[in-house]
């Protein structure tokens, strides 16, 4: 049975933090392919000034590059509005039909799972794998999810990775670069090029 890891996000710009995580994703759970979803409008972002998605798709492909377990859909760009977790993974779960689907979100994510867009049919049509974030525990876990958690823990439709979340975001390296600082050592060198190349995220008029 094919395997396939989905990992969405704004992606602007993405960083090394991203790969070291999908790299995790993919060794502890053994996929065939992660595949990067660079988002469209992701409702619960409020960022008012995004990157165009031309360049934050071209960013993505151009780090995923090396890796030949890793591609990039535009899945969640092609879509008009809002876009859901949930809708997202019936289109691979219709395209994919006897593919197991992980869903890879990070443990602040999953303190809102409940939240989301028809959260219950999610988790029933793809597993999870959570990425630990330092300082959160689970522990905090709200109470609406612990049922579903601690069944899903058992019988594998989640797993909490070993491996966890580089403690770098893309909202520090777009202050770094808006204030001309150098993050090479956080962002694959392919990207780096390319954002100086593109004049992205210069130092505010």
């Amino acid at each position: 049975m094919k395997t396939l890891g989905l990992f969405g996000g704004t992606f602007d710009p993405i960083h090394n933090g991203h790969l070291h995580i999908a790299r995790a994703f993919a060794d502890e759970l053994g996929l065939d392919t992660v595949v990067f979803l660079p988002a469209g409008d992701p409702y619960h972002k409020t960022q008012a000034t995004r990157t165009p998605a031309k360049h934050r798709f071209a960013m993505t492909e151009l780090a995923v590059s090396d890796d030949p377990r890793f591609a990039v859909s535009d899945c969640d760009m092609i879509r008009g509005g809002a876009t859901y977790t949930f809708d997202t993974v019936q289109i691979f779960r219709q395209q994919f039909p006897q593919a197991q689907l992980w869903w890879l979100m990070g443990s602040d994510s999953l303190m809102k799972l409940h939240t989301w867009k028809k959260w219950q049919t999610l988790v029933r049509q793809t597993h999870i794998a959570v990425a630990m974030r330092q300082g959160d525990s689970l522990n905090r876990i709200p109470r609406e999810l612990h049922a579903w958690f601690g069944e899903g823990l058992q019988n594998g439709s989640v797993k909490i990775l070993n491996t966890p979340l580089y403690d770098v975001s893309s909202t520090q390296i777009r202050g770094l670069l808006e204030n001309s600082e150098n993050a090479d050592g956080i962002l694959p060198p392919q990207v780096a090029r390319y954002i100086r190349n593109q004049k992205l995220y210069g130092r505010p008029k």
